[in-house]
């Protein structure tokens, strides 16, 4: 069987905010919507323990990418183990992610935050990756100890860390 990346859809388990974050993220990133709304019904009311009616999973799309939010209950919560990865384009993007991302949530260092949601993301403009891989390793270093000094990225100064 072939496989695309249309079939592999991330499911982010909430306790009950599931609706409340694809609003939230559709609202950050421009391409993005909120799509399907499914509700528990009385059946398996004794598995789920959800009130008939309340908002079992909610489809959404961020930048073509479709995500399921399942409200699952307490049992698990996220971690730093899966984050995901903005790749921006300028130091405006960087900036718009991160302070919509961690409003409400919290900061971290080289880039990493985690929403109000608990969810990990990494805001990284596209510079970072280039100036790590650089050939010429003294400049790559200068700019890992300028990144880990971080929290937000500085693009211009990771820039003047290479120069």
């Amino acid at each position: 069987m072939k496989m695309s990346a249309k079939t592999l859809i991330p499911c982010l388990w909430f306790d009950h905010e599931a609706e409340a974050a694809a609003n939230h993220y559709a609202s950050i990133f421009q391409n993005a919507k909120v799509g399907a709304i499914s509700r528990y019904s009385k059946e398996g009311q004794d598995v789920h323990g959800k009130p008939p009616g309340s908002v079992m999973t909610v489809e959404f799309e961020i930048d073509g990418i479709k995500f399921l939010g399942l409200n699952g209950g307490p049992q698990f919560n996220f971690n730093e183990a899966v984050s995901f990865q903005i790749l921006c384009e300028s130091q405006a993007e960087v900036d718009h992610f991160w302070s919509r991302l961690s409003e409400g949530g919290q900061e971290g260092p080289c880039g990493w935050l985690k929403d109000k949601f608990g969810l990990s993301w990494q805001v990284v403009p596209e510079a970072l990756p280039t100036l790590l891989k650089h050939k010429n390793t003294e400049k790559a270093g200068r700019v890992m100890k300028a990144m880990l000094a971080m929290r937000k990225i500085d693009i211009a100064a990771l820039e003047r860390a290479a120069a």
